[in-house]
């Protein structure tokens, strides 16, 4: 089940080992052999929407709310690097910004957009979670993922 906005950026959080600990948790969910399902609540970006939802570490099933936001970085975030040198010469530099904002939201920050994108499997209404967990495990049931035999992988440290 996902809900993150990410992995917190900043020099702190790097000399604390951010990369190192997040390194950790792809190779996981990639060297996992198990059913991979996952459900995006909310929200889903950045690093963390790779590791947690991504179709390129093999997740089997990926589902998502209708409330789901799927995106590589937070609209805010987005708007100050794509739109930055058009935001600092407007003349109203923050009705700008939240215009640019609520036009990303609109146009990429739903599930729709990830499901036209081949990035999500269904988009399913809360109520119906359960059922469609049952089906999903279901139709995983004799899966088989073979990996190249040895005892350990390269696993960062």
């Amino acid at each position: 089940m996902v809900d993150t906005p990410g992995y917190l950026p900043g020099a702190d959080q790097e000399h604390q080992g951010i990369i190192r600990h997040g390194a950790k948790v792809l190779y996981a969910f990639a060297e996992a052999t198990v059913p991979k399902i996952s459900l995006i609540l909310r929200k889903a970006f950045g690093g963390a929407y790779i590791a947690l939802a991504s179709r390129y570490l093999g997740y089997d099933k990926i589902i998502a709310w209708p409330s789901s936001q799927i995106a590589v970085m937070g609209p805010e975030q987005a708007v100050k690097i794509i739109y930055k040198k058009e935001i600092a010469e407007s003349k109203e530099p923050k009705k700008l910004e939240k215009e640019k904002i609520q036009e990303l939201k609109e146009l990429f920050l739903n599930p729709y957009q990830a499901a036209k994108l081949g990035q999500v499997d269904m988009i399913i209404h809360p109520k119906d979670t359960r059922a469609i967990l049952i089906k999903c495990l279901e139709s995983l049931l004799n899966k088989r993922e073979s990996k190249i035999a040895k005892k350990h992988g390269n696993m960062p440290l």
